[in-house]
This record gives structure tokens, C-alpha cells and sequence, in this order.
């Protein structure tokens, strides 16, 4: 439901929308009883399921999204038949059961296992690192010889730190964790891409970790489950919100007064620098641009997922939508097919905020921004913006569950 006209004429005096601003008894009575318990401000997956949470527990909501459409970044269209992911690839992935049966109660779930494939100047290596990425770089075949010669390289990188106990810098990181082979193929151009600057100038904590595994496994998650929702994540949002009011098209700061007035609570998952006003400077992200075209091929890449990890090719990766829902033979049914190239960017006037870039500087601002969060008893905040840290699906529905449990 997008935003009507008498909204912007009553809220500047108060007044609810869809009731008169005379008629003092009755403004006067509705001004003491709130219309709503919740206003939720973005309709992602934190906020469907805050939603879905309060109103099955008889709380009143309204859900408000700045987009013409619900479900944030996880939304998705239809190109050919075709079920696209418009907003990047999203999989479903999880060890925590009570967010897997919450998940499935609202719409089943396929048995999509991510397997990506890592494109390094036209040679093809699986991912995550495991024994068939060592025998496509090596031809070694045994665990034993893979450990050997990760072992050496990350000897050397140990040697070149020279005094330095500790990585100086997310290159050093890299290269004590997986060697020079491996980094320089599959991780130094994939991350200069994404994150905009050269491996050296990036502080060594953005990579936290970059598994190898001995073995012959290529799938990419080690949790227990994953998927994706049967038909796409369209049906998980609207099984959220069912029964729950919902307007699209609808700004919350344009008017900011009149939203709040409506409810008791806000549910907040915007930038949380925004919401304070930028007041003690703008948080940094990284964004992503996307180019989606349709082609007349069954299967162009025969993978949904396949990274680009040379520096020379500017996108970071390419999905082909079908394979999130189609395998095997399934996937010539249909004779076409869509992809998306991913370009990483700057995050500019219009773009969408990505990536918390979590340095120095942002991460205190944000712990100024934090604090005032903290205090507030009005607002409740939660999502990846609103807590300037990248989050996936599952502990996205998990925070929700905490905080409504709190």
C-alpha cells in the first residue's frame, strides 16, 4: 500500500492517518491509545520477522518500506520463469534449529547445496578451499602433500614478516593463513575488487578466517542446513507479514513525526547514522551494482554461483538464477536463461549500503551511535544497519527472536 495523500495534511497536526484533524474527542482519545503497538521501518527479514513475532502474540503492527516492495534484499522477481535473485544471491544457511523450523513453517525449503566455482584467469577451482582446489592448483592428491605445501608457503610468509609477531595488514593475514598459491589466484584480486583498495592497506581483521579442508567437500557451509524457499524468498516475506499491515512507498524520515505518532514502540532497521541524524558522522559501506540479462541459453554457466577472483575482470562474481531452483536435467526445461554480473563500489549518493567497512574510524563512530541505542526505550533496533555489521539470513531471524523474547 504506497503512501496517500492525507497523510502528509493530517500528520503535521498529529492527527492519525485516515481521522480528522476536528472532532477533538475522538483525536483525543486515539492521541492517548496509540494505533499501533510496533511501527516496523523496513520490512526485511529482521523486521518481517519482528513482525510476524509480535502479531501472532495479538500485538497491532504496521510495517513501513521505502521501496515499492517488501522484503528488502532478499526480494525477488520473475524474468522467463525464472526466479531472480535481484538483489545478489542469497542461501539459506544454518545450524540453529529453532530458526531452520521457523523458517520451514513459514514455506518449504529446497535441498540447494552452494557449491561455487572460482574463475582465475579462465582456470576453474572449487571452493571453499578444500581437496579438489589443491589438486586443480597442485595435482597433489592426498591431504598429506596439500599440507606439505601449504605448510612451506606459510613458512615463508612467516620469514617475510621479519619481527612483526602479528599481521600488519590483511595480505600478511592471508598468506599466514593459506600461502601464496592460494591467495594470489583466489583471494588478492576478489578482495581488492570488493573492497576497493589494495590488499596491503587493508587491516588484517576483515579476513577473521579462510578455512582449508582436507578433504574431498565442496560444499561451501558447514552448517547443518541449507536451502532455498520453494518459489524464492517472496513467499517467506509474505508468510511473515500475512495478517500483518504493510505499506510500501513510504519514507520514514520524508515524515518522520507522523510515522512515530502512530505506535506505542519502533522497530527500527535502517542506518542507525541516519536515524540520529548523522550526528556524529556518516558510517562507510561498500555497495554493489548489478547487470542482469536474459540469454538464449538452457545453461550458461552450469553453476548458480561462480567467482571471478582475477583483478583484471571487474566484477566480482556471475549467478545464474536457475540453478538455485533447477538441477540436473530440469535445467534445460526452460531454453533460456539470467544471469547477474556483481560489481563491487564505492557507496555514493543512490547506492545501496552493503558492507559495514568495520575500521577504526567507523567502528567508533558507530559505538557512539551505539550507546545512544542503548538508551533508548521507545526504539528497538536490529538488522545489519542498524547494527553496522554484516549479517546472513539465519542470525538476522535470530536477532529478532532474542529481542522479542527480551
Amino acid at each position: 500500500m504506497r503512501r496517500t495523500s492525507y497523510h502528509s495534511q493530517a500528520a503535521r497536526k498529529g492527527a492519525p492517518a485516515g481521522f480528522p484533524v476536528s472532532g477533538k474527542s475522538l483525536y483525543s482519545r486515539r492521541a492517548i491509545m496509540k494505533e499501533y503497538d510496533y511501527l516496523i521501518v523496513g520490512s526485511g527479514l529482521f523486521g518481517a520477522t519482528f513482525a510476524y513475532l509480535a502479531s501472532r502474540a495479538g500485538k497491532r503492527c504496521l510495517v513501513i518500506d521505502k521501496r515499492p516492495h517488501l522484503g528488502g534484499n532478499i526480494h525477488c522477481g520473475k524474468v522467463e520463469g525464472i526466479t531472480v535473485h535481484e538483489y545478489g544471491a542469497h542461501i539459506f544457511h544454518t545450524s540453529d534449529r529453532e530458526v531452520w523450523e521457523l523458517a520451514n513453517s513459514i514455506v518449504p525449503f529446497n535441498s540447494f547445496i552452494n557449491s561455487p566455482v572460482a574463475n582465475f584467469e579462465g582456470r576453474l577451482y572449487n571452493l571453499p578451499f578444500n581437496m579438489n582446489t589443491f589438486r586443480q592448483m597442485w595435482g597433489v592428491t592426498t591431504p598429506e602433500e596439500a599440507k606439505a605445501i601449504i605448510g612451506a608457503q606459510r613458512e615463508e610468509a612467516r620469514s617475510a614478516m621479519g619481527e612483526a609477531s602479528e599481521p600488519r595488514n590483511l595480505e600478511e593475514q592471508a598468506l599466514l593463513m593459506v600461502g601464496r598459491d592460494i591467495y594470489e589466484r583466489l583471494v588478492k584480486g576478489y578482495t581488492e575488487k570488493q573492497w576497493g583498495k589494495p590488499c596491503p592497506e587493508l587491516p588484517a581483521f576483515i579476513i577473521k578466517r579462510l578455512p582449508l579442508r582436507f578433504e574431498y567437500d565442496n560444499n561451501y557451509f558447514d552448517d547443518r542446513w541449507q536451502g532455498i524457499p520453494v518459489g524464492g524468498y517472496n513467499y517467506l516475506t509474505e508468510g511473515l507479514l500475512d495478517g500483518v499491515e504493510t505499506r510500501t512507498g513510504c519514507d520514514f524520515f520524508e515524515d518522520r513525526p507522523y510515522w512515530e505518532s502512530l505506535a506505542e514502540k519502533v522497530v527500527f532497521s535502517g542506518r542507525i547514522d541516519e536515524f540520529y541524524g548523522f550526528r556524529f558522522g556518516e558510517l562507510e559501506y561498500r555497495s554493489l551494482r548489478f547487470e542482469t540479462e536474459t540469454l538464449d541459453t538452457p545453461d550458461y554457466q552450469g553453476r548458480a554461483v561462480m567467482n571471478f577472483t582475477s583483478k583484471d575482470v571487474p566484477y566480482t562474481r556471475v549467478i545464474e538464477h536457475k540453478h538455485f531452483e533447477s538441477v540436473g536435467e530440469s535445467v534445460g526445461d526452460n531454453p533460456r536463461t539470467v544471469v547477474t554480473r556483481e560489481y563491487p563500489s564505492g557507496c555514493g549518493k543512490g547506492r545501496e549500503p552493503y558492507y559495514p567497512i568495520p575500521d577504526e574510524r567507523n567502528n567508533s563512530i558507530f559505538m557512539k551511535y551505539k550507546s545512544l541505542a542503548d538508551r533508548e526505550e521507545r526504539y528497538i533496533f536490529g538488522g545489519r544497519l542498524a547494527e553496522y555489521r554484516y549479517l546472513d539470513m539465519a542470525p538476522v531471524m535470530r536477532r529478532a527472536l532474542d529481542l522479542w523474547n527480551k
